[in-house]
Formats: C-alpha cells, sequence, structure tokens
C-alpha cells in the first residue's frame, strides 16, 4: 500500500469520530435555539466600534472568507481527501457537504456569541463585544454552553465541557493534517530536487515534526507558543494560497479547453483583497518594528506575485495553443 493511502489508516477513523461529535453538538445547538428561541441583544449594524478597529474593507473578508474559500483547504483536499475518495464522482459531495457543515457552525457560531446567550441587553452585549478579540474560543463556548442549557436544561459545566472538547477536536484534527501534509511536501522536494534523504516518509516525519517544535519552542521558549508569534498572517495569507489554488485549477481548465471564468473572477477577487490586507498588515507590523513578521510577509507576497506571473505566462501560452488547434 502507498504511504499516501497507509496514512488514511487511522486518519479515517480519527476524522470519523471527530465528524460524528461535530455533528451531534451541532444538532444540540441548533435544537437548543428552537427549544428556547432566544432573544438577539446584538445590533444588526453596529455602530459603536473603538476608534482603533480595522477597516471593514479588506480585513474582513480574510477573518470570515475561510469557511467560504481557504487554501489550506485546497492543499487539504488535493493531499488527503483525493486520495481517499472512491471514485471522482463522490467529489462533490464530499465538498459540498463539507461546506455545508463548515458553514452551519459559522452560523451557530455568530448566534452563540451575538447575544442570545450572552448578554441581555444590547448595552451589556457592546461590553463584552469590546473583548471579543481577548476572549476568543472562549466567547463560543460560554455562549453555547449557555445556549444548550436553556434549550435542554443540560447543566452548563457538562455542556461547557462538550463544546471545549469540539474545539479542542478542531484545533488537534488541524494541526494533524498541517504536519502530514507537510511531511507529503517535504517527500515531493525529495522527488522535484533529487534529494533521496527526504523521500524516506520516516525522515520527512522527524523533519516535520522538527520544524514544528523548532516553531513551538525555539521562538516561543519553554511556553510553547511560538506559533503565536505568526499567527497574525493566518487570514491574508491563507486568502492569497486560496487565490493560488483557484489560479492553479483555472489553468487546468484552460489547458483542457475548458470554461475558466467560474475560477479566475472569484480568484481575482480573493488575490486582490488578500494581498490588500496583507499589505496594510505590512505597513502596521513596519511602523511598529515587528521585523519577523515583516520578513514572512514579504516572503509570501513576492513568491505569490512570481507564481501569478508564472501563470500567468502558461495560460496566454495555453490559449493560443487552443486558438490555432481550432483555427486548424
Amino acid at each position: 500500500m502507498p504511504p499516501s493511502l497507509r496514512c488514511c489508516l487511522l486518519l479515517q477513523p480519527r476524522d470519523f469520530i471527530n465528524g460524528m461529535q461535530l455533528f451531534v453538538r451541532l444538532i444540540l445547538l441548533y435544537s437548543a435555539v428552537l427549544i428556547s428561541l432566544p432573544d438577539i441583544s446584538a445590533p444588526a449594524f453596529n455602530n459603536q466600534v473603538a476608534a482603533d478597529a480595522p477597516s471593514l474593507v479588506p480585513l474582513l473578508f480574510v477573518t470570515i472568507a475561510c469557511g467560504a474559500v481557504s487554501g489550506f483547504h485546497g492543499i487539504v483536499s488535493s493531499g488527503t481527501t483525493s486520495k481517499q475518495l472512491d471514485k471522482e464522482t463522490d467529489a462533490r459531495f464530499v465538498r459540498y457537504l463539507g461546506s455545508i457543515g463548515e458553514g452551519s457552525l459559522a452560523l451557530i457560531t455568530i448566534v452563540a456569541v451575538s447575544g442570545a446567550a450572552l448578554a441581555a441587553t444590547p448595552e451589556l452585549w457592546h461590553a463584552m463585544y469590546e473583548r471579543y478579540g481577548e476572549a476568543g474560543a472562549a466567547t463560543f463556548v460560554q455562549g453555547g454552553a449557555q445556549l444548550i442549557e436553556t434549550g435542554w436544561g443540560i447543566p452548563l459545566a457538562v455542556s461547557t465541557t462538550l463544546l471545549a472538547t469540539m474545539v479542542v477536536l478542531f484545533a488537534a484534527t488541524t494541526m494533524d493534517t498541517g504536519v502530514r501534509l507537510q511531511r507529503y511536501i517535504i517527500q515531493e522536494w525529495g522527488e522535484i530536487y533529487g534529494i533521496g534523504v527526504l523521500r524516506n516518509s520516516v525522515v520527512a516525519t522527524l523533519v516535520a515534526v522538527g520544524c514544528c517544535l523548532f516553531l513551538a519552542f525555539g521562538a516561543g521558549g519553554a511556553s510553547g507558543q511560538g506559533g503565536l508569534i505568526i499567527w497574525p498572517l493566518f487570514g491574508s495569507t491563507n486568502q492569497i494560497l486560496a487565490g493560488l489554488t483557484l489560479l492553479v485549477i483555472s489553468v487546468m481548465l484552460i489547458k483542457l479547453g475548458r470554461p475558466a471564468r467560474y475560477t479566475l473572477i472569484p480568484m481575482t477577487f480573493v488575490l486582490i483583497t488578500s494581498a490588500w490586507a496583507a499589505l496594510l498588515k505590512l505597513i502596521e507590523w513596519y511602523q511598529a518594528g515587528n521585523w519577523l513578521l515583516v520578513a514572512i510577509d514579504l516572503v509570501v507576497l513576492v513568491t505569490s506575485l512570481l507564481v501569478i506571473l508564472e501563470a500567468a505566462s502558461v495560460i496566454a501560452r495555453y490559449r493560443r495553443e487552443n486558438l490555432a488547434s481550432e483555427t486548424l
């Protein structure tokens, strides 16, 4: 069995268990909303924003777009998902159902943190809104747990544990998949550049895990929180990667002589907004003297530009070839 398929022996049962737990918690949350019918205290339009709040455009799109189009998911689709399908026609069902699941989670998250359970009045909601950035996932856990307690009567401590476990499961599966894909990429480097030692799955795994440990403890010290240092880069870089994924798909469609506007149009929007956001953050980090994030952001932008230029050259060549074949 090839290594890429052998890994699924552990990947599939783990993801199946996590998926079932996710569905159970989504059912609990949605049914709790239908049973309790909580009042939403959050305003439809929030005009009371802090003076230092970031601009709505383009940063809104790199904040919420991950559930709609994600570069990380693009890598997962080619790295693991495609290797687990029984047949190619299953891809549409898997991808659409995955998008519906993620969209459902996003919607109930908004309900959980929008004041349906956490704030009884708009004034209290505004007070809590100022702390959303500090609380992070804890806001969802707290709000969702109160929804479940109100709707189903499940003790708050139990419902909090249920949702906290769900958040941990998401983090664990993401970390596992990320390291797994990193190992694939390292092995591909070994193939491309003729580095025999990197083709070995054990060596590639050690290199991938070693890089993670170096980031966690080398940059973060004994706390192991080095990953949080580069976390501010995730939004824009993930969306740039999503745009490049759509670009690669567009190149493939054009090569096959098929319409590519369905990928080129969203690709253009995603790349413009994500590059715009990356440039804004680059200026902010430069002014703050955060040279590590400045350097990484510059590398991402320059590399992306080179990929775009190369893809544009390939697309132009394919178009000329398609026109020539049609003329003949």
